[in-house]
């Protein structure tokens, strides 16, 4: 795909992937429009983190997924749409069920429809591993049966069958990627890695939830390749495929990971706040990517080691973007 002819359009522009992703389109030479929530700050999210020289190469919109006409207005004449905007804190979809479905369920129909109405070449459209809930088997392959233990998790679930809807009904060219656990430099506090790395530059004492889960991390410049890689291949066109390193870790030994790149040797506190409701834990994620690696021709490059010691790098160089005295949900 020769991407300085092609005009691309992403949600969640603004967050940790989509920033990353962003940039990298820049590089290829795309033409990118970065849509990010509007707030009357003039905010665009970790957008603002990239270089100048990047960033000056970007229509930044300002909107709201949940507004048909806005999202319809600003993709006419888009050649390939990213959609990953979503509302993707776990903790927040306990207490804010109402706002996470609008947002992630309407907001993925309004993208679609633009889509299917302006008839883009290609739609990615952005899952999540928590769309599997606690793992029936491992790893983890497409096939997997999907169960909501979260309202996130549940409105992802209904995201990614109305995007397959769509691919079915109308023959709408989308792609389902779905990540599993994506971490690296700008992830917010949300995340349990980011969590972990601030707390032990900065505090004795870390305050964490449940260690025994095991996720399978892969680092975000992997993710960005993955995102790239299903966007050119005309093989992903009605597909879901998992992105992930085809390897587990629980929490509990993740940070004694982190301590020892680190240097440093921290008590843990289990706080019942950040622990999830027992059946809404997702016990154990481990990622078959066979199908990435068949389709695609896709596998990670970046190992967990050197993408935390990167990751260490960045947040103790950024401790300004961090709280470590709250519990960000």
């Amino acid at each position: 795909m020769n991407w300085q002819r092609k005009e691309v359009f992403l949600t969640g522009a603004g967050g940790f992937i989509g920033s990353q992703l962003v940039e990298e389109l820049v590089r290829l030479g795309a033409t990118v429009k970065a849509f990010v929530r509007y707030n009357s700050r003039n905010d665009w999210g970790l957008l603002e983190l990239l270089p100048n020289d990047k960033l000056n190469q970007i229509e930044v919109i300002m909107g709201d997924l949940k507004d048909a006409d806005a999202v319809r207005c600003v993709t006419k004449d888009v050649d390939i749409i990213f959609h990953l905007g979503s509302l993707i804190a776990i903790p927040y979809s306990y207490i804010h069920p109402r706002e996470t479905i609008e947002t992630n369920i309407l907001g993925t129909l309004n993208v679609l429809t633009a889509a299917k109405e302006h008839e883009v070449e290609k739609l990615v459209h952005t899952s999540t591993s928590e769309v599997y809930g606690t793992a029936r088997y491992v790893p983890i392959d497409e096939n997997h049966p999907l169960q909501g233990q979260s309202p996130y998790s549940a409105s992802k679930i209904g995201a990614d069958k109305i995007s397959e809807s769509f691919y079915r009904s109308f023959d709408l060219p989308v792609a389902t990627i779905r990540p599993f656990n994506t971490f690296g430099p700008r992830q917010s506090a949300r995340a349990v890695i980011p969590t972990i790395i601030m707390q032990a530059l900065t505090k004795e004492k870390i305050f964490l939830g449940s260690l025994h889960p095991t996720r399978d991390y892969t680092y975000v410049k992997d993710v960005v390749e993955g995102f790239i890689k299903v966007a050119e291949s005309p093989e992903s066109v009605g597909e879901v495929i998992n992105i992930g390193s085809n390897f587990e870790i629980s929490i509990g030994d993740l940070v004694n990971k982190i301590f020892s790149l680190i240097g440093k040797n921290a008590e843990i506190i289990t706080d019942s706040a950040r622990i999830r409701p027992q059946d809404s834990e997702v016990e154990r994620l481990w990622c078959d990517n066979t199908k990435a690696k068949r389709l695609l021709g896709w596998e990670p490059k970046t190992s967990l080691d050197n993408g935390l010691e990167k990751t260490i790098e960045w947040i103790s160089e950024h401790m300004n973007l961090y709280k470590p005295e709250l519990y960000n949900r």
